[in-house]
C-alpha cells in the first residue's frame, strides 16, 4: 500500500485546490460586478488585503470598478480615503454612483512625493478606521507593497492600488491582480489568494 499523505499537507502545498463555495464566506465584501464575483475565491474583494488594478493608463475604469464596493461602505458610515490620486475625482459622478462624499477624504495630489504618498496610503490602512484605502503608488517596489499588504492586514481594511499594466511583470504581494482592459470592457484575473485565477476575460456591463 502506498504512503498516506495528510490531506493538510497537500492544501499547504497548494497541489490540491480546494474550490470555491457556492456562496460567498461570511464576512465577504462583494465588489457589486457578478461576473466578478462569482470568479474570486472568496466571492468578493479579498478582505484585510492589498488588490491591485492594473490598465494600460490611467482612467480606464478602474475607480468605477470600485463604485459599488465604495458606495457601500459609505453607506455603513466607514470612512475611505484616497491618497495622492493622479486627478481631482469628480464629485457628481461618486455622489451618482451612491458613495457618500461626506465620508470621502483626499490626502494629498499627484504631485505629493512618492515617499510621502507611501507612508500616508500605510498609516491609513494600519489605522483601523477606514472602510477602505486608495492609492496609486509610484516608484513602488517589492518592499513597499508588501508594508502596504501587511498594513491592511493589521488595520483589516480594504486596500486598492491602481498600478501600470506593465506592473504585471513583476511579482507582487498584493492577494489579488486585476488587468482591466478597455475595448471590449473586460478585466483579466491574474492572481488571487485562496484559488485559481479564472483562465477567460470576464466582460463588464453597466450595473455589474
Amino acid at each position: 500500500m502506498g504512503a498516506v499523505v495528510a490531506i493538510d499537507a497537500l492544501l499547504r502545498e497548494r497541489r490540491v485546490w480546494k474550490g470555491r463555495p457556492s456562496a460567498p464566506a461570511p464576512g465577504a465584501q462583494p465588489t457589486g460586478h457578478a461576473g466578478l464575483d462569482a470568479a474570486l475565491p472568496t466571492g468578493g474583494w479579498p478582505e484585510a488585503a492589498l488588490s491591485e488594478l492594473l490598465g494600460p493608463l490611467d482612467g480606464i475604469g478602474e475607480v468605477r470598478l470600485l463604485w459599488p464596493a465604495l458606495a457601500r461602505l459609505t453607506r455603513a458610515g466607514q470612512r475611505v480615503v484616497l491618497v495622492a490620486p493622479p486627478y481631482l475625482p469628480y464629485a457628481p459622478a461618486w455622489q451618482a454612483a451612491g458613495v457618500d462624499l461626506g465620508l470621502v477624504q483626499v490626502v494629498g495630489d499627484a504631485a505629493t512625493p512618492p515617499r510621502e504618498a507611501l507612508w500616508a496610503a500605510e498609516q491609513g490602512l494600519r489605522a483601523g478606521c477606514c472602510g477602505a484605502v486608495l492609492c496609486w503608488p509610484r516608484q513602488a517596489d517589492d518592499r513597499a507593497l508588501r508594508r502596504l499588504q501587511v498594513a491592511a492586514e493589521t488595520g483589516a481594511t480594504l486596500g486598492f492600488a491602481p498600478r501600470p499594466r506593465a506592473a504585471a511583470r513583476t511579482p507582487s504581494p498584493a492577494a489579488l491582480r486585476i488587468a482591466l482592459e478597455a475595448q471590449p470592457p473586460r478585466l483579466r484575473v491574474l492572481k488571487c489568494r485562496g484559488g485559481l485565477p479564472p483562465p477567460r476575460p470576464i466582460p463588464l456591463h453597466a450595473g455589474g
